[in-house]
């Protein structure tokens, strides 16, 4: 049976850069096991699975080792792909997943998530954190992942942590983040416990990265940037309980899978 994938680019106008995820647009539903071997097969930090349902798409998401349960840049990938490539009409697609409604709009040119806010709790910071980070951490905040806050730009991009005890920690992952210098936070974002050792760009960890610095900053409109190897720009906002969460995508690749 033949279907098709794209390879797209989140968070990026340029090819190479953000954050790569496929995407299939799927008839019905394969098997839970059979989506998971395809995201093996593609290693990629994530393959996106799209099903219509009436006027709104069901949306799921796999890493190389497991379904999760949000994934931010590969919807933004399944949006460019329904709007470029198979030509849903309007500026709005809605879809469906295990952590509820979601939409994507195009506006002024970008794509724009639109996500449920993720409050984080304040938590410990501990000596073995910091010897896994191998940095100072001036807070640290618990919730589906682990935040931990640094001291400056220069500690979130030079941070090479202890993966294999990373993996250990409770929550799906750990994010980095201190304040930017040309933006107004940045971050890093490490899950070595679900197949992805660094995630280039991370849409869903800005659902608990907006409101904190929205917070900390005092202002809902936040310029960030995710500063892995390949890097991306995500424009944020903070909209009550919601976050939107704006950037570019760009098709790297079309193919045909066989199974």
């Amino acid at each position: 049976m033949p279907l098709e994938f794209h390879q797209i680019d989140a968070f990026t106008q340029r090819a190479f850069s953000g954050n790569p995820a496929v995407v299939y647009r799927l008839d019905t539903w394969l098997a839970d096991s059979l989506m998971q071997q395809i995201a093996a097969e593609h290693n990629q930090a994530e393959t996106a699975f799209v099903v219509r349902d009436g006027a709104r798409w069901h949306i799921r998401w796999f890493t190389p080792a497991a379904e999760v349960p949000l994934c931010g840049h590969a919807t933004l990938a399944s949006a460019h792909a329904l709007f470029e490539i198979y030509r849903e009409p309007g500026e709005r697609l809605d879809f469906i997943c295990q952590s509820g409604a979601l939409s994507v709009t195009r506006e002024q040119g970008r794509l724009v998530l639109d996500f449920p806010t993720a409050r984080l709790t304040d938590a410990p910071v501990t000596a073995e954190l910091e010897r896994i980070l191998g940095q100072r951490v001036v807070a640290v905040q618990q919730g589906a992942e682990l935040m931990a806050v640094l001291e400056s730009e220069q500690a979130v991009r030079a941070c090479l942590p202890d993966l294999v005890a990373l993996a250990q920690l409770p929550g799906l992952g750990v994010i980095v983040t201190a304040p930017g210098e040309a933006h107004d936070f940045v971050s890093r974002y490490f899950a070595p416990g679900i197949g992805i050792n660094e995630d280039p760009v991370t849409g869903s960890t800005h659902c608990a990265l907006i409101p904190y610095w929205a917070a900390r900053l005092g202002k809902s409109e936040l310029l960030a940037y995710q500063c892995s190897a390949r890097g991306g720009e995500l424009h944020c906002r903070l909209a009550g309980e919601r976050v939107k969460i704006a950037g570019h995508a760009v098709l790297v690749s079309s193919g045909t899978l066989f199974i």
